[in-house]
């Protein structure tokens, strides 16, 4: 008897129906086909070893089960359940009618037990799109497949479970959350908030212009002057998610397994911050099935790069086309895969290698050339896409221990939001560009003008300072968001200042 299940395949970050058609036929052996791996060979064990424990037998027949369509490779240990069903009803040990309405999807323990699989909301949302009624999936899941509305999730805890479902024996009602309300009750609740550090105004204020315009910005300063404690607190000043931008984000997530046992749709921007040994396969994702890295983890939200010459040159160098095209694409022999990469580049190091050059207090023990070596570690093309560089200075006692409030996360939100709403109507026309740091060249000279005393500014700064060309775009880029969180349409002499001055790296003769 020829049974029909469905499953999903996922890659990239969209999925794929699979067809699992289960054939019950007298003779002897157990065959799959259709590119399994070998964890969904080894599904013929496990099944087994469930079936038996449930009361149920495997068929002592030709089992034959193809996996549709052919030519994709399938992986993983997720299509447990839907074989086992099939062949359940292809041996008459169960109806089968109903399998044809719903994806299912899960991994079985010896014991029929099912166990959490990832890429689940993928899964859903492609379910939905070919109209299926529903997705039998393990109960751990169930609530990041309920995101997606108008499909029945039905969460099983056993393949017994699932079978008394399908044979009509209980009743289980689909799980049905209010997307919206909890992605509105749960947005920007951020464990770090500005109100809790004192001192370092001048860092923030960069660290807003920086959330103000999507710009990529790095810190320069000793150990301990607070550098990894601002940029965790980037994220609290930024905007609100949208819910198409938590969609995309937790698909991502879902896709690499990070999202957890029970968790639903991510409301708060995602803070990513990989150790200094990471490869560079971790970073940009791949691997023989390729798997989203950590740039992509980090869409709609920070990568954090503390100690960035500490990472290897082959790490920094990949980072640099995803930084200017928003997104990784990784090639296959027989496929290319896109993920999205849209995030903020927030790196930190210290000024030497002992950490204390240009210190008010310490004296750098570096010897000659040491300095402007460390620093060469970073390479020019990779800081000329990173708009901001701070000198981060350490704090002092008296402002430690000063009484007065500072600013909170949700005050400097409000103007980093104002400002943001100003670009996303200049940028209304061009679908691909949405705050300042993404205006190509060709348009800084248009969004950008400024008039003959900022010019005159401009000029004697490059020329006094010693700064690059390619911090002349950089420049003209920020002080347009420093004039967009002023609320001016001009970009004043003022704000030109302020955007030279977040040019450190750029000066000849910084290092001496």
């Amino acid at each position: 008897m020829l049974i029909k299940t469905f499953g999903s395949a996922v890659q990239g970050v969209n999925a794929y129906t699979i067809t699992m058609e289960v054939n019950v036929t007298p003779g002897t052996k157990y065959y799959m086909v259709g590119l399994p791996d070998n964890a969904i060979k080894e599904s013929e064990q496990r099944i087994e070893s469930a079936l038996k424990y449930n009361g149920y037998r495997m068929p002592r027949q030709k089992v034959v089960i193809n996996m549709a369509p052919a030519g994709i490779r399938k992986e993983g240990s997720a299509y447990d359940l839907p074989i086992a069903l099939g062949i359940l009803a292809a041996s008459d040990q169960m109806r089968g009618e109903r399998l044809g309405e719903y994806i299912i999807m899960g991994e079985l323990s010896l014991d029929g037990t099912l166990r959490p699989v990832k890429g689940i909301l993928p899964i859903a949302i492609q379910a939905r799109k070919e109209g299926f009624k529903g997705f039998v999936l393990p109960v751990q899941n169930a609530n990041e497949a309920a995101i997606v509305n108008k499909l029945d999730i039905i969460g099983v805890e056993n393949i017994k479970q699932a079978i008394d479902f399908f044979d009509g024996k209980v009743d289980i009602t689909p799980l049905v959350i209010d997307t919206r309300d909890i992605f509105q009750a749960t947005v920007n609740q951020y464990e770090a908030d500005f109100a809790h550090v004192q001192g370092q105004e001048n860092i923030k204020r960069a660290l807003e212009i920086a959330a103000a315009g999507g710009h990529n910005a790095i810190m320069i300063g000793p150990p301990g002057a607070g550098k990894t404690m601002l940029a965790k607190r980037l994220p609290s000043i930024l905007p609100p998610l949208t819910m198409q931008e938590a969609l995309e984000t937790t698909k991502i997530h879902s896709v690499a397994g990070k999202l957890g046992e029970s968790a639903s749709l991510l409301s708060t921007r995602p803070f990513r911050a990989p150790h200094h040994t990471i490869s560079d396969v971790a970073l940009v994702g791949g691997g023989g099935v390729p798997q989203p890295g950590e740039i992509s983890l980090s869409h709609n939200g920070v990568l954090f790069m503390d100690e960035l010459p500490e990472f290897k040159r082959t790490v920094l160098e990949v980072m640099r086309q995803p930084l200017e095209e928003r997104r990784v694409s990784i090639s296959r022999a027989k496929m290319t895969i896109d993920f999205p990469a849209n995030f903020m580049l927030i790196a930190s190091m210290n000024p030497c290698p002992c950490g204390y050059y240009n210190h008010p207090d310490k004296d750098c023990v570096c010897g000659p050339g040491v300095v402007q070596r460390y620093l060469n570690k970073v390479s020019g093309p990779l800081l000329d896409r990173i708009d901001l560089h701070v000198e981060v200075t350490p704090v002092t006692f008296d402002q430690m221990t000063e009484s007065r409030k500072t600013e909170s996360s949700e005050a400097i939100r409000e103007r980093v939001v104002k400002a943001r709403q100003i670009q996303e109507e200049r940028f209304k026309d061009f679908p691909n560009i949405h705050s300042n740091a993404m205006m190509p060249s060709q348009m800084v000279k248009e969004i950008c003008e400024i008039n003959a005393g900022g010019k005159a500014l401009l000029k004697t700064a490059m020329e006094r300072l010693g700064l690059s060309a390619r911090a002349y775009d950089r420049i003209l880029k920020v002080s347009r968001t420093i004039a967009d969180l002023a609320g001016t349409d001009e970009i004043k002499i003022e704000h030109l200042a302020e955007a030279i001055q977040y040019r450190s790296l750029d000066r000849e003769g910084w290092a001496g």
